[in-house]
């Protein structure tokens, strides 16, 4: 050009060219070259300063405009349900409200998630800007929780993430009077130049090694929504109890429900009774209850669109995050007893070997006879009945558990996965400090229970699809060849067989589980075959249910805390025309990512849950370091192996480097670490003894010292002679594996 442009000139030409402006992109359309760059740096900044246009991402755009392309994050859904986000990129106002476009195919977005996205400026009283998703960003919070410590500076916040050694810096202005030590939530402000990321302290969430504040940690950590919306809140209080109209009178049937002893939602209630028709002998007629969540919770109402984000509720030992506020889940929509409460039910006959010859639905009223827990009801049949049981035993208890022995003859035939891994349970004093911890019995009660719901589950699959209706199946898939493999590999190595060349079946892995029944290598297989299963998950499609051995499979009886049995009940109100609150236009347009969205919020409850119960566990364990415990190798890793403790299920690591001095080499396929010097050969389901080195409440982790392996003691690596040499993991006498070290 003739000459150098104006400032004037360069601001209407990022006005008018917000996709390329960064300075190359100015220099390039005004053939600015050479030293002419210095200029155009000069002036760039004199614009900048002025205010008339900022600079992001090495990008300038007019000050006040978004670039059309940004980093944002999506804010949770607003009472109409929509999406909304704010951009992240340094020196951008963040008030500009944002709407996303959602497209057929785009990933589920929740409140948090990073995304980047296409933006398009809009002359709307409501929005100011539309995106268009270009890509879901990876998985780094936003948000981070740590432990605040204080500086000359401010201070810096110290994770408690096990295994992060990352640190946030914050100054002084951005602290919110934070005190040393205290467990803070804090926000990600900038972009990294130099030395530590910043931040900005958001919440101050007091002492981390306090009484339940693991819970409180997981809650934070894993962005659990746990404080309901006014207007949600404003619903649920509305609410009333229903009445009759409009409903089958099922209040004269003596339903009863049976739970945990300290439950407060009671879902389902159960009845049986033998069945009178002379051609089904030795059959049953079975009743299954369910609360009508969907009676108060309607298609687009703010406390549906609360529980569609939330999923379902998260259960941690001190506390639990309902899906619905405590007037619905705890009073209205809960089964307790002697009180009229609004239920979907199903009318099921089984016949003598259990298999089901009929099912029928309806929309009624109940009123339970009985609110008992497991104990209870078992202690009553082995022959100690209470107050409470005691008038029930004969008309009520003995027909469930004959009807039950019914169930269990058609389960044995149906062959689902039968893994046998005990699940422990944390028990809190008053203050929340951790009293004990012990696994949990499995009685006949709680089976009893679980074949009932199993089978109305079936019934509400089988009865949509025969209505033609939309719904969520609850999906499992089978194994992938891969994990077969592995699985295969470690049975071979324990002297059992899995099957191979033919098409799996549960009968195939329960025959390879029933071999190691009772020997060294029971819970090695358990363990191993519960790792090669996929993750179950929900979809409109249905694929069946691999593990349970059944074709037709979806979630309808705990509609209180899952989602997915909400939108299972309001199909079969639609189906059967028994109201207006059922499955709506939006829901079934929108019901494959309504299931990843639950699906997702299921992992996400599961993950906080098991760091929660790992934070108790590390409380309970840490005035016992230095203490010897008995365990078995649970995983191998390049970085170590990971026991789990004999006495408490804990899981805690040992290092590579506290191994020896030799180098071990990883073998992937086999899950074994091997000595180059010594020859110790590591791997699943060996037995150890540790002591604890390490256990840090804040974190959940456990450091552990490997002191023997399967009796042998261990030995210092590198001597000449004595070389250390037990017995190879999963290893039948009878048949040895080499370990080869790759090259």
């Amino acid at each position: 050009m003739s000459s150098f442009p104006s400032k004037d000139a360069i601001r209407q030409w990022i006005t008018d060219n917000p996709g390329l402006s960064a300075k190359r992109d100015i220099a390039k359309a005004f053939g600015i070259k050479g030293d002419g760059r210095i200029e155009l740096k000069r002036l760039l900044r004199e614009l900048e300063g002025e205010g008339v246009v900022e600079k992001t991402m090495r990008r300038f755009h007019e000050k006040g405009v978004l670039p059309p392309v940004a980093v944002l994050q999506v804010l949770p859904p607003d009472s109409g349900g929509d999406l909304y986000a704010r951009p992240l990129e340094e020196g951008v106002d963040d008030t500009p409200r944002i709407l996303i476009i959602p497209k057929k195919g785009d990933p589920a977005l929740g409140g948090g998630d990073r995304i980047l996205a296409r933006l398009a400026k809009v002359d709307l009283d409501d929005y100011a800007y539309e995106a268009r998703l270009i890509r879901k960003l990876g998985s780094n919070p936003a948000k981070v929780l740590g432990v605040f410590r204080v500086s000359a500076e401010g201070g810096c916040i110290q994770p408690i993430d096990k295994g992060s050694d990352k640190e946030w810096r914050v100054s002084s202005d951005m602290t919110l009077g934070a005190k040393d030590g205290e467990l803070v939530e804090g926000e990600l402000v900038g972009t990294r130049r130099m030395g530590l990321p910043a931040a900005r302290v958001l919440a101050r969430l007091g002492d981390p090694s306090g009484p339940r504040a693991a819970s409180l940690i997981a809650i934070h950590q894993h962005g659990i929504p746990d404080q309901f919306p006014d207007a949600v809140i404003l619903e649920a209080d509305r609410a009333e109890p229903v009445g009759l109209k409009g409903r089958e009178d099922l209040r004269d049937l003596p339903l009863l429900t049976i739970d945990p002893v300290d439950a407060r939602d009671r879902d389902d209630a159960v009845l049986a009774e033998a069945d009178p028709d002379p051609g089904n002998p030795g059959g049953f007629i079975l009743w299954v209850a369910i609360a009508d969540v969907a009676h108060y919770v309607t298609p687009g109402s703010a406390l549906d669109r609360e529980a569609r984000k939330r999923g379902n509720s998260t259960y941690f030992p001190d506390r639990v995050v309902p899906m619905l506020p405590d007037i619905l889940s705890g009073d209205l929509c809960s089964l307790h007893e002697a009180v009229d409460r609004a239920c979907l039910a199903v009318r099921m006959v089984i016949d003598a070997g259990g298999h089901k010859r009929s099912h029928r639905f309806t929309r009624g009223l109940m009123r339970s006879a009985a609110s008992l827990n497991y104990e209870q009801v078992q202690a009553a049949i082995d022959g100690t009945p209470d107050a409470a049981t005691a008038p029930l035993l004969e008309p009520v208890l003995r027909p469930l558990y004959a009807a039950y022995a019914a169930l269990t003859r058609a389960r044995e035939a149906r062959q689902p996965l039968e893994l046998d891994l005990p699940e422990r349970k944390i028990v809190l004093d008053d203050d929340g400090h951790v009293t004990s911890v012990a696994f949990k019995d499995r009685l006949d009660a709680h089976r009893l229970i679980e074949e009932f719901m199993v089978l109305a589950n079936v019934a509400a699959a089988e009865e949509l699809i025969r209505l033609k209706r939309p719904l969520l199946f609850r999906v499992h898939e089978e194994p992938s060849p891969l994990k077969l493999d592995a699985l295969r590999e470690v049975a071979e190595g324990a002297g059992m067989t899995l099957a191979k060349g033919q098409v799996l079946q549960t009968s195939h892995l329960n025959r390879l589980l029933a071999q190691a029944e009772g020997t060294e290598f029971d819970e090695l297989i358990n363990l191993s075959t519960l790792r090669s299963m996929t993750q179950a998950y929900y979809h409109p499609e249905n694929f069946g249910h691999f593990g349970l051995a059944l074709r037709n499979y979806a979630h309808f009886t705990s509609p209180i805390r899952r989602y997915s049995d909400l939108i299972v009940h309001r199909a079969l109100i639609a189906g059967h025309g028994w109201g207006s609150d059922g499955l709506s236009a939006w829901d079934v347009e929108n019901l494959e990512e309504t299931g990843k969205l639950i699906s997702e919020a299921e992992r996400r409850s599961m993950a906080a849950e098991r760091d929660t119960n790992d934070r108790y566990l590390a409380a309970y364990l840490a005035d016992r370091v230095g203490a010897e415990f008995a365990g078995r190798v649970s995983g191998v890793q390049r970085f170590g192996l990971f026991i789990r403790l004999d006495e408490t299920g804990a899981d805690g690591l040992i290092p590579i480097r506290a191994l020896g001095r030799e180098f071990f080499h990883y073998d992937e396929g086999s899950q074994t670490l091997t000595g180059s010097e010594t020859g110790l050969t590591l791997g699943l389901g060996q037995k150890v003894m540790v002591r604890l080195a390490e256990a840090v409440p804040v974190t959940g982790g456990l450091i552990l010292e490997l002191l023997s392996v399967e009796g042998a003691t261990m030995k210092p690596a590198g001597r000449k002679s004595g070389k250390y040499q037990p017995r190879k993991p999963a290893q039948a006498a009878a048949k040895r594996r080499v370990v080869r070290r790759r090259k």
